[in-house]
């Protein structure tokens, strides 16, 4: 059983990949920015960006407190994100709602818990 529920503080790393369309090669380079939110009635939240790696992976880790206040007090967050190419945004991911943390989660020593969305086939 996890303890995420009772840690308001361990960090969660989101992690997602993306391959080229037609050459299903990792989406790599340093103009590639993912950028994570959860989507709220009032305003969304940011969680974080990274670039994307050798591998076409992109990492965030925040806490579960970036998403959850008072006046948002669900346990499961509403995640989406969108890849940007220099400025111009090239994919968009639909909002995945109520991510159940506690049955997707993966415990990693030393890194806290684990999301992983999959992997996102684009236009590079």
């Amino acid at each position: 059983m996890s303890n995420f529920s009772l840690d308001a503080d361990m960090i969660i790393k989101v992690k997602a990949g993306f391959i080229r369309k037609g050459s299903d090669a990792a989406l790599t380079g340093s103009d590639y920015e993912f950028r994570l939110f959860e989507k709220d009635l009032m305003e969304d939240d940011y969680l974080g960006k990274s670039g994307l790696d050798e591998n076409g992976i992109a990492n965030v880790s925040f806490k579960q407190s970036a998403f959850k206040d008072f006046l948002n007090p669900e346990k499961n967050p509403d995640l989406y994100f969108a890849l940007y190419n220099g400025e111009a945004l090239i994919f968009q991911s639909k909002v995945m709602v109520d991510v159940e943390l506690d049955a997707i989660e993966k415990f990693k020593m030393g890194e806290g818990e684990v999301i992983d969305l999959g992997t996102f086939l684009v236009e590079g």
